[in-house]
């Protein structure tokens, strides 16, 4: 009887601690064992060195950036699942984010829900297997900055190198081609007072953008068949 008492306390002891992990940092394990699966979200903007308005919703990568490098560590930690629902923001904030994710050995994959916009392109194709929601889409457009930009050629040298940047991470984590790509992000005829294009769920895994349509359920399926896959390996 004392046994299950102190099982009961342990576990009332793990829910408010997980709690607190979801309402601080938008991360939670789930799964079947005991922190068999990280799920990460990545939501709102993302925050890089400059604190955005206190009324908007925002992913903070120094918040985000040890737990990815804690779940890789992990000794029970066996996978990685990343939410993926952002209007972008930092270009390097969230490219540092999705640079830890493209080098996790462990089985990760990332779901588009509502929309992976601008930043968030890099972002959900960073996972091993990328999937988006039916009712989901993609906003591809060339990198802007906010601010006083001084008009020399250094500025749009500088631009062009950080647009390229992105370019590539995209081009090397999915299956997409470059031409394919630059098309998307240089259209003018789509998006109203911008250049860019709004790619749905069906045209992102045409092109080779995104894996495959999916759900909650796919992905997890994914990582499950991936962590069986170790496991029986070692």
């Amino acid at each position: 009887m004392s046994e299950y008492y102190e099982e009961q306390e342990e576990k009332d002891d793990e829910s408010p601690k997980q709690q607190e992990s979801i309402n601080n940092f938008g991360s939670a394990s789930i799964g079947q064992e005991p922190s068999a699966i990280h799920c990460l979200t990545i939501v709102g903007q993302i925050e890089g060195h400059q604190i955005l308005h206190e009324s908007s919703k925002t992913t903070k990568y120094e918040h985000v950036m040890p737990i990815i490098a804690a779940v890789e560590e992990s000794r029970e930690l066996k996978a990685l699942l990343v939410l993926v629902n952002t209007a972008g923001g930092d270009v390097e904030a969230g490219l540092a984010i999705a640079e830890l994710i493209a080098g996790m050995k462990k089985p990760t994959a990332s779901i588009v829900l509502g929309g992976g916009h601008s930043i968030g392109v890099p972002l959900a194709v960073a996972a091993k297997r990328s999937y988006i929601a039916p009712s989901a889409a993609m906003t591809i457009h060339p990198v802007r900055l906010n601010g006083v930009v001084i008009a020399v050629p250094q500025s749009f040298n500088y631009f062009q190198r950080t647009q390229e940047r992105v370019i590539k991470f995209i081009i090397g984590n999915s299956h997409i081609s470059r031409e394919a790509l630059m098309d998307y992000m240089l259209r003018t005829s789509e998006l109203a007072n911008d250049v860019g294009s709004v790619v749905d769920a069906q045209d992102a895994v045409k092109c080779g953008l995104v894996d495959a349509i999916g759900s909650l359920s796919d992905a997890l399926s994914y990582l499950h068949t991936e962590i069986e896959k170790n496991d029986n390996k070692s």
